[in-house]
């Protein structure tokens, strides 16, 4: 494994010699941490100082029995989007750009704090008027455009909480969301672009809000233009409300406990988990961990790609760069629309200096060659991050290479929708030390994360297990909405008192972490257990390979046995031979344990709306039983074309056993 790429600075390209030497960046890193976990009321109340809170009383952290890891700041009180936007106001800062934004079609718009300030008073002022008050929950179901950040900013200046609900999901899916939160208010547009076309947004809320009888008010943003159906009684368009807002509207201080917002995680089957966050730690955490990760100064352009559907959004899209008081770039639509290199000219166009995105987006990218970014001039790019899975070296070393020219510091990150921010990440805002493709490296100041074994016992280093954070941080969540008891029973009953990340992980010998893929995607094979995630990668080291999803099939001897499906890069040609030649590279790279049972050759696989693979889908297809929940399911013909390629392999095994 190579030690020492992705550093941005000529120093930091020194090998780490393994086990004999410990930079001193990663002894600063280290120290820091130790403070906070030893001190935490101090140092995080020195980390709050620089942020506005109406009272301040009592300790920063106390441990409360029937909340696992106790509240942060809960008799301080404060507004998430006071701290965002009126600390600017009144100030030079004010004149900076909040947001450029860029739509799919190529329309733009620029923002200052001081217009986003004018513009998210407006917004609140509508609500209000609506009958928003503190407590109130509003769905926000939107595209990728700047009235999303004003929706958001409203609800929690009001001391209301949001729940925003990703602008592709089902109508049973968001009508599922509305009710759980039994929100009054729903915030929509007419429609979004997607790769040329209307996702047709109102029509969707429409469907949803028959089942919702929560729901009095649904307001819409005109966005595409096109016709929708407007129930006089019940629908309003913005356009229209905001010509008589008021100017400005009071921020409403609430208890650091006081609920941000609700967001539901994806992927799952049954009822939805509604992650609830809470307002002061949520915020202090942001402003904390946007510096320590992205290092964002005032000459940046910081551009997070995800949606703000995601928990990617609503933390390092709107509330952590907004409380830095940095400048981002937005952009609404698909990243090969019209072309595969819509990204790259963006980013030079706009001088991007810190790119954020997903190891599924640059796996993407990889298959479609380096003709791309090679087309443009990406030299205003400094930092390059990933988010959302682990990403395998052999991405890690192209994003370097291809991306950031050999020279810019990859920042892989580790974290959940849980845990309201990063946790794990290399940390050029506070001390620079060399990389290693694949590793998220350290945790962040009060992490105090543990790899255990199924007992709950330490794992030496370099031995595989369970990723878990054993010390309160203050971006935890607080609950999952309306139950605290599966709360509870599902991140702290495994291993008591103790947060159950529910993820594969290691620690190397140098301290560094590797995060190895969910727990639940490990598989034991003969009585070994095997990551999924670790055979993906092996496959996606042969130079074929563009991109693969390994699950683990029931057999009766081995209990499991692992099966793939394999996306080929341009100029491969799925092959008999190929298959083979897959086969062998897994065995030499991994030992005979490793080897798929079968590879299936495929043009995509089946991926959420967020870009995680669907792997349990895949094990419905290849284990022949009915699919389980497809709502979160961003392309459905990923389910025929696992099908296909399943069919056609068990014919071509028939065929040669006859």
């Amino acid at each position: 494994m190579t030690q020492n790429e992705g550093a941005a600075q000529d120093e930091l390209k020194e090998a780490l010699p393994t086990g004999t030497h410990i930079s001193p960046g990663i002894e600063r890193i280290q120290e820091i941490n130790r403070e906070a976990l030893a001190h935490p009321n101090e140092f995080w109340s020195k980390v709050a100082g620089d942020l506005y809170f109406s009272e301040r009383v009592g300790p920063a952290f106390e441990r409360i029995e029937d909340a696992p890891y106790g509240r942060w700041f809960s008799q301080w009180k404060t507004n998430l989007s006071y701290n965002c936007l009126d600390r600017w106001i009144g100030t030079d800062h004010q004149h900076r750009v909040a947001f450029h934004w860029e739509g799919e079609p190529g329309d733009q718009r620029s923002l200052t704090y001081l217009d986003l300030y004018r513009e998210v008073n407006r917004f609140a002022s509508i609500l209000r008027d609506l009958g928003v008050k503190e407590g109130d929950r509003v769905t926000v179901y939107m595209p990728m455009i700047p009235e999303a950040v004003f929706a958001m900013m409203a609800t929690v200046r009001l001391g209301a909480i949001h729940s925003v609900v990703f602008g592709g999901f089902t109508a049973q899916a968001l009508a599922d969301r509305i009710n759980d939160s039994k929100s009054k208010v729903v915030v929509t547009a007419d429609g979004g672009w997607r790769r040329g076309k209307i996702v047709e947004l109102k029509k969707i809320v429409d469907q949803a809000v028959l089942q919702t009888p929560e729901v009095q008010k649904v307001l819409v943003v005109r966005r595409t233009g096109q016709p929708v159906d407007m129930d006089e009684d019940r629908d309003l368009w913005y356009h229209d409300a905001v010509k008589s807002a008021a100017d400005y509207v009071a921020p409403v201080m609430v208890p650091g406990t006081h609920p941000s917002y609700i967001l539901y995680t994806s992927g799952t089957t049954g009822k939805p988990k509604g992650a609830c966050h809470s307002t002061a730690g949520y915020m202090v955490w942001l402003y904390y961990s946007t510096h320590a990760v992205f290092d964002i100064t005032p000459r940046d352009l910081y551009w997070c790609t995800a949606d703000i559907g995601w928990v990617t959004g609503h933390s390092y899209i709107i509330y952590g760069p907004t409380l830095r008081g940095a400048t981002s770039f937005m952009y609404e639509g698909a990243a090969d629309f019209p072309a595969w290199d819509r990204w790259w000219d963006m980013i030079q166009r706009h001088r991007v200096s810190i790119l954020y995105t997903s190891p599924t987006a640059i796996r993407g990218f990889i298959k479609q060659g380096e003709k791309w970014p090679e087309k443009h001039d990406l030299s205003s790019l400094r930092i390059i991050g990933s988010v959302g899975e682990p990403i395998n070296p052999e991405a890690w070393q192209w994003y370097y290479r291809h991306i950031g020219a050999n020279r810019c510091t990859i920042v892989d990150t580790w974290w959940q929708t849980e845990t309201g921010g990063i946790l794990i990440a290399p940390q050029p805002g506070v001390a620079k030390y060399p990389l290693k493709p694949g590793s998220a490296t350290f945790p962040l100041a009060g992490v105090k994360a543990v790899v255990v074994d199924d007992h709950g016992n330490p794992c030496p280093k370099g031995e595989k297990g369970f990723m878990t954070i054993q010390h309160p941080w203050p971006g935890q969540f607080m609950t999952l909405w309306g139950d605290h008891a599966r709360y509870k029973q599902v991140y702290f009953s495994r291993f008591p008192g103790i947060y159950y990340a529910a993820d594969f992980s290691m620690q190397d010998q140098d301290g560094y972490f590797w995060l190895l893929g969910r727990a639940d995607e490990v598989m034991k094979v003969a009585g070994h257990r095997i990551s999924t995630t670790e055979i993906e990668d092996a496959l996606i080291m042969h130079p074929a390979v563009a991109e693969s999803a390994v699950i683990g099939r029931k057999d009766e001897i081995k209990m499991e046995v692992p099966v793939a499906c394999v996306i080929l890069k341009p100029g491969f040609a799925p092959t008999p031979q190929l298959r083979e030649e897959l086969l062998v590279h897994v065995r030499n790279t991994m030992g005979p344990i490793a080897v798929p049972a079968q590879i299936y050759f495929v043009e995509k696989v089946p991926k959420t709306r967020s870009a995680k693979i669907m792997r349990r889908l895949i094990r419905d297809v290849v284990e022949e039983r009915p699919l389980g929940d497809v709502t979160t399911l961003e392309d459905e013909t990923s389910i025929e074309e696992a099908k296909r390629a399943y069919n056609e392999l068990k014919a071509d095994i028939d065929r040669a056993r006859t």
